[in-house]
């Protein structure tokens, strides 16, 4: 097999929460396969800044909560590159704590990003998917969807992200003889923005380490080439799987 089965030439993607840690590093990597990228977030970085000087990069800014967002930022990509072949929903927050006292404001704010954001973004991208003959919807979920995490205590995210795991499962379902491949991706514990601060508590991350066979966090880029395998053509045959990333934290 060639390793152009890897590369993304022609291709069009949008990247939501593209502006730092795992959605940085996959509209980088993607970028260097060939496609042209539209990369999504609340706030523009200094990262995005840098790889907007490319031509084949372009930015729109989008609170995935807003209800207005997902057409929005699905139009745009259409009318800077003129396709929309293959989206990343990867925006996602975390919280913690009992579940007793895990008061509904908190629970929107994580179902809302989490999951109902996701759905509406796919909704908005499979249109455009369909009238051009398919696309690949990648949709970043977690290995919390499987385990208690411990030592935190985080049930609403959890829940939220096995919700994003069956939705990729049944969307694979509807849409495989249209085209459209659809897959998740279950990171483990990954240096990023979300997991700095437990990362910095010793006891977190001792716990963190040695539930992890790998005896390591992963970077962000070892995230980025399992996606580019899971929207590239090389993955043609796989839909409706969710791929875990996670140094073997799932084994025990």
């Amino acid at each position: 097999m060639s390793l152009e089965k890897f590369r993304l030439d022609g291709k069009v993607a949008l990247v939501t929460g593209g502006n730092r840690g795992i959605g940085l590093a996959i509209a980088q990597i993607f970028g260097e396969a060939g496609a042209r990228v539209v990369i999504s977030g609340r706030t523009r970085t200094d990262a995005v800044d840098e790889l907007c000087a490319d031509e084949n990069y372009d930015w729109v800014q989008g609170d995935v909560t807003d209800p207005s967002t997902p057409d929005r930022i699905v139009a745009a990509t259409l009318e800077r590159f003129g396709a929309l072949d293959i989206l990343v929903n990867n925006a996602g927050i975390a919280d913690d704590g009992n579940f007793h006292e895990f008061d509904d404001e908190r629970l929107a704010a994580i179902t809302d990003t989490n999951f109902t954001a996701p759905f509406r973004i796919a909704r908005s991208a499979v249109q455009p998917m369909l009238e051009q003959g398919g696309g690949v919807i990648l949709n970043i979920g977690s290995i919390s969807a499987y385990v208690a995490n411990k030592p935190q205590l985080q049930v609403a995210y959890n829940a939220s992200k096995a919700a994003v795991h069956q939705m990729s499962r049944v969307m694979a379902y509807e849409y495989a003889d249209r085209g459209i491949r659809v897959n998740a991706l279950a990171p483990g514990y990954v240096v990023s923005d979300m997991t700095k601060g437990g990362i910095a508590k010793e006891d977190w991350n001792r716990v963190w380490t040695e539930n992890t066979p790998m005896g390591r966090f992963a970077q962000p880029e070892e995230m980025a080439t399992c996606a580019l395998f899971l929207c590239s053509p090389a993955s043609s045959y796989v839909t409706g799987t969710v791929l875990s990333a996670d140094g073997g934290y799932t084994t025990h």
